[in-house]
């Protein structure tokens, strides 16, 4: 991971190299933030405590109830085209879809149980924060 960033204080401006040495940044930026949005990490989260990393949209929509179905349509569109979830079709009546975290999908969930553990432990203090940071 190359994270770099010079001195402000030296005079010269500040360059920050956080895209891990990534060739497009650009490209990179635009991932972390899709990845990183509130909603992906939920469906991402919601699909792993799954049986088999598997479930319906019914399903999903169950465990994330504040989601609305249109962003949650949106949300695993997106999870698809970037190969995080696939969607399967079965050919039934009424006809049956089934959405599965893909390797690269399940590969994302340590940092996420990362993210999820650091809230968890954080949470009070970030309260007290801002109760603090508010009352002044």
């Amino acid at each position: 991971m190359d994270v770099r960033i010079k001195d402000a204080n030296a005079g010269a401006e500040p360059e920050a190299v956080l895209h891990c040495g990534h060739e497009d940044p650009a490209a990179f930026r635009e991932l972390l933030t899709k990845v990183g949005d509130k909603w992906s990490i939920l469906v991402l989260l919601a699909l792993s405590m799954c049986p088999g990393g598997r479930a319906r949209f019914s399903g999903i929509s169950r465990i994330i109830p504040p989601i609305s179905e249109r962003m949650l349509a949106l949300t695993l569109r997106n999870l698809e085209r970037d190969g995080l979830v696939t969607r399967e079709l079965f050919a039934e009546v009424p006809p049956r879809v089934e959405y599965e975290l893909t390797a690269m999908g399940r590969s994302l969930l340590p940092a996420l149980q990362g993210l999820v553990d650091w809230v968890a432990h954080n949470s009070t203090q970030v309260k007290q924060a801002r109760a603090t940071f508010d009352a002044s």
